[in-house]
This record gives structure tokens, sequence and C-alpha cells, in this order.
């Protein structure tokens, strides 16, 4: 199993409803993808405290590598990773993703 983690800074001016709607239309498109499920995501409630700005993160399963490479090609993943960035805090560099094949001993 490869467990795909993504951590996002948005932007101050970002509102939760509209996280919500992405993670929400996130959790359609895993609900539907073969070899995908698994979807959690939301907004930090670490009593460390130590998100440094990365406070939204959602997790997905996928059964192998190329499910999540399907995934990853998905037009409608495209767009909604594209929200993602451009709601991040400066783009691309307010987003963090994981991908741990979570099969190997670790």
């Amino acid at each position: 199993m490869i467990r795909h983690i993504v951590l996002t800074r948005f932007r101050p001016d970002v509102s939760e409803d509209t996280i919500a709607q992405i993670y929400a239309g996130l959790a359609r498109l895993t609900a539907t993808m073969p070899g995908a499920n698994g979807f959690v995501g939301g907004r930090s409630q670490s009593p460390e405290q130590i998100e440094r700005g990365y406070l939204h993160g959602f997790t997905m399963d996928f059964d192998t590598w190329s499910d999540l490479q399907s995934y990853s090609e998905n037009e409608d993943h495209k767009a909604l990773g594209g929200q993602i960035v451009a709601h991040a805090e400066g783009g691309l560099d307010g987003v963090l993703v994981l991908d741990i094949d979570c099969s190997v001993p670790g």
C-alpha cells in the first residue's frame, strides 16, 4: 500500500469553506478511482503546534504505485491539485507531497 500525504500552507485569505470544497472534491475522486481509498483531510488539531504554517493536509491510500500514477494523471486530480497550488502560500512552495510505501518495514 502507498500512502499519499499532502500538506499545504494555504494563504490567509483562503476560507475554510474553499479548502473544504477542494477536499470534498478529492474525497469524491478517491471514491471513483480504482485502487484508491481512505481519503482523510482537514485542518491540524495538533497540541504540539509545530506545523510551521502547514495547517491543512490530507492522506489517501493506493493499492499500488500504478494506481497512484493513474491518479496523478487524472484530469480531475490535476484540476483539484491546481486549485491547491493556486491557493497555497507561494504557490507550489506552499505544498509538500510525500508518498510512502507502507509495505516496507520502517
